[in-house]
């Protein structure tokens, strides 16, 4: 740990939101500043600091100390008074009234401005409103300072001081101290096990009611955050036990005192008397909610066809040119005789060509059809290869950004005779409790995806769910189509999911082109010199492939040579030498950089991963 005395010569980059920083700091009898970043509530240029760090170095912009924590030093000389009172860190003093108040306190200054402002009203020019709005503004950034000291003590980040000061305004160190799990509610990001140190730090008894509640949230959030609805009671409160030692009598006590206040449900295993699931409420409500109007569309009889329906799919077929398989055949058959219907395949087994198929089908009987998909990404693809309008499923239903509510459901249903949601392995339980909730009882519903690929980020694994139940009709598509089957990456999908290993073909330029190699390296860095050399040249000759556009990498790792962090600086100065600015955590992001979105912003429609 370096520990630097000095004053902020520049501030080069200030987030407000987070207070990240960075700055140029100057140590005295130094000839050049130093580059300092971290997290720095309102900084000023001229402010004294003694900071805490440690040095690293950055690819491109070299030494830097990254903060650790700091301590402001007030100054004690009437020159220091009046840079620090200048530099803004008071607002309402211009350097005229500053002027006037050292000249009347001296050397005093600010222990009246801390201890007696109103004393502040005794200088010419200043009034009691000017003395109180002085007043004010020293109290918050010393509420702030201090806010930051302590979150620093209590292990918390220094990042969050900022939301929670939002949240709780000057009364936060005294909130926090008198109930720590409060912040795990109310801020996103501190969990059960940071409150949970803060509050032994502040002496909160392990049976402390409110610690053993927090624990059981915590616990039943973690299983919903792996992707699950719920947890099996026994499992939760063998946690609450085995992990943090808590009483199991007070678990039990304390899970129903949560059941009582709408917290959490207890279901009963209806399989297995003695074993009961614990949800949360909402998660309960969604995947009841899913199975009874699933079951309420079974139970209505449907054959939407027509009579001439046969000679009408015959004659759009031959319109199309489309030659269907005998498998997408059978589909066409069924699919209009069934309210809700899943339509399921790997990779180049068709399944998008049958719902543009399906979809033809059903706009010439006089039906109105609706495409959506829960990504953007998903989205662009699906009206590509359809040629049709198609929507988000966020936007399909109407999403409010400032509510955060959905302005399609019972009472005011979306307006169509059909819905077909591409993509559906990757729809959780929540969104399609409010898909079925605004789909009117009249359409048909056609879900299509891969149930083998991974499971929605959010939770429940409905489309799987679905399938296995054995209640509503599955298309199952197997047959890859002969173009397909020149696709190495089709084959290999299809020999993994079958358990097999994949071929791998190893990269050779006197070979015909591949889209599927292998390339052995055990080395770091040797990785990333044939990463960079697969990007800048190999590919890009090769396959004609746009540097940015067409080359996305997967890694498993954020740290180490072959993790994000790395290949992503690396490859910047190799893709995109355009200068830039640091803007987050000292990254410097520049003009035409490839980024990819980390949330959801449903106003937007752009959405993590894209």
């Amino acid at each position: 740990m370096t520990t630097l005395e000095g004053h902020i010569e520049r501030i080069t980059f200030h987030n407000p939101d987070n207070h990240f920083t960075i700055a140029r700091f100057k140590i005295p009898k130094t000839k050049k500043p130093v580059t300092v970043l971290g997290y720095l509530p309102d900084p000023k240029p001229g402010e004294t600091l003694e900071i805490n760090g440690k040095w690293e170095t950055h690819a491109k912009y070299g030494d830097q100390l990254r903060i650790e924590s700091f301590e402001v030093i007030l100054p004690d000389t009437i020159d220091g008074i009046r840079k620090y009172l200048t530099s803004g860190f008071v607002s309402g003093l211009s350097a005229k009234k500053v002027l006037g108040i050292i000249d009347h306190f001296g050397e005093k200054t600010l222990e009246i401005i801390e201890r007696e402002p109103h004393r502040l009203s005794e200088v010419k020019g200043i009034g009691v409103l000017t003395a109180d709005r002085i007043a004010t503004s020293w109290r918050r950034n010393h509420v702030v300072r201090s806010l930051m000291l302590f979150l620093r003590e209590m292990g918390i980040k220094i990042s969050y001081g900022a939301r929670i000061f939002k949240e709780y305004g000057e009364d936060a160190m005294q909130i926090i101290q008198d109930n720590p799990y409060q912040v795990v509610r109310d801020i996103p990001g501190i969990g059960f096990v940071v409150a949970d140190a803060v509050a032994q730090n502040v002496g909160v008894p392990k049976d402390d009611p409110k610690r053993i509640e927090a624990c059981i949230n915590h616990l039943v959030e973690q299983a919903v955050s792996e992707g699950h609805l719920f947890i099996y009671e026994d499992e939760l409160i063998g946690k609450c036990v085995e992990l943090f030692q808590i009483d199991r009598e007070m678990a039990e006590d304390a899970l129903i005192s949560l059941s009582e206040d709408g917290s959490v449900f207890i279901e009963q295993d209806k399989r297995v008397s003695e074993v009961r699931m614990v949800y949360p409420k909402i998660l309960y409500e969604a995947e009841t909610g899913v199975a009874d109007r699933l079951l309420a569309r079974l139970s209505i009889p449907a054959d939407l066809k027509g009579p001439d329906s046969v000679q009408i799919t015959e004659e759009i077929l031959r319109r199309l040119a489309i030659k269907l398989s005998p498998e997408q055949l059978k589909v066409l058959e069924g699919i209009f005789s069934h309210r809700v219907a899943i339509i399921t395949g790997g990779p180049g087994t068709g399944k998008t060509t049958l719902i543009k198929s399906v979809a033809t089908i059903y706009e010439s009987l006089g039906k109105q059809i609706l495409f959506a998909a829960p990504t953007g990404r998903a989205t662009r693809r699906l009206s590509d290869v359809t040629r049709r309008k198609t929507s988000t499923i966020h936007k399909l239903l109407g999403y409010n950004l400032a509510t955060g509510c959905f302005e399609k459901n019972e009472d005011h249903p979306i307006d169509a005779d059909g819905v077909i949601i591409d993509e559906a392995s990757m729809v959780d339980i929540l969104l399609m409790f409010h898909l079925l909730k605004a789909i009117p009882m009249r359409a048909i519903l056609i879900l299509v995806g891969d149930a083998f690929q991974l499971p929605p980020v959010g939770p429940g694994n409905v489309l799987s769910d679905m399938i296995k139940s054995k209640k509503i009709k599955v298309f199952e598509l197997k047959t890859i189509f002969r173009q397909e089957l020149e696709s190495p990456i089709t084959v290999n999908a299809h020999r993994v999911r079958r358990g097999e290993m994949p071929f791998l073909t190893k990269m050779d330029i006197r070979s015909p082109l591949s889209g599927f190699y292998f390339i052995q390296q055990r080395e770091p860095e040797k990785v990333v010199k044939t990463i960079v050399k697969l990007c800048t040249k190999t590919l890009p000759n090769f396959f004609n492939f746009d540097q940015l556009n067409d080359i996305q990498i997967l890694t498993p790792m954020h740290r180490g040579e072959v993790g994000t962090i790395n290949l992503n600086q690396v490859l910047q100065e190799w893709l995109n030498p355009n200068s830039g600015i640091p803007m987050v955590k000292g990254i410097p992001f520049k003009s035409g950089d490839k980024v990819m979105q980390l949330k959801n912003n449903y106003q937007k429609e752009i959405f993590n991963g894209d």
